[in-house]
C-alpha cells in the first residue's frame, strides 16, 4: 500500500462519513460495522481499505468527499486503481 496518499484519501473519507450520517449510516450497514467496530478499526489497514473501497464504488458519495476535502476524485481513483490493479 502507498501509505501517505493512501493515508491521505482513507482520512478524507473518514471525515466526510463522519459530517455526512446518512452516508456514514450506508457505509456501516454495507460493512457490517457498528458504531464500535469502526471505532476500534481506526487506522487499520482493513478499514483504510475498506473506504477506498466503498468510495470508489459509489460515485455520488466519491464526488461529495472529493470536493468536500478539496481533491480531485481522479486522483482518488488512480490511488484506488494502484491498490487494486486488477479493478
Amino acid at each position: 500500500m502507498s501509505g501517505d496518499e493512501t493515508e491521505i484519501l482513507a482520512n478524507a473519507c473518514l471525515a466526510y462519513l463522519v459530517s455526512d450520517t446518512e452516508e456514514l449510516s450506508r457505509f456501516m450497514t454495507q460493512t457490517g460495522m457498528d458504531p464500535d467496530s469502526l471505532r476500534n478499526s481506526v487506522g487499520s489497514q482493513s478499514l483504510t481499505l475498506g473506504l477506498l473501497d466503498y468510495f470508489a464504488q459509489n460515485e455520488p458519495a466519491l464526488l461529495a468527499m472529493s470536493a468536500n476535502a478539496g481533491l480531485s476524485a481522479e486522483r482518488f481513483m488512480r490511488q484506488w486503481q494502484r491498490l487494486n490493479p486488477s479493478g
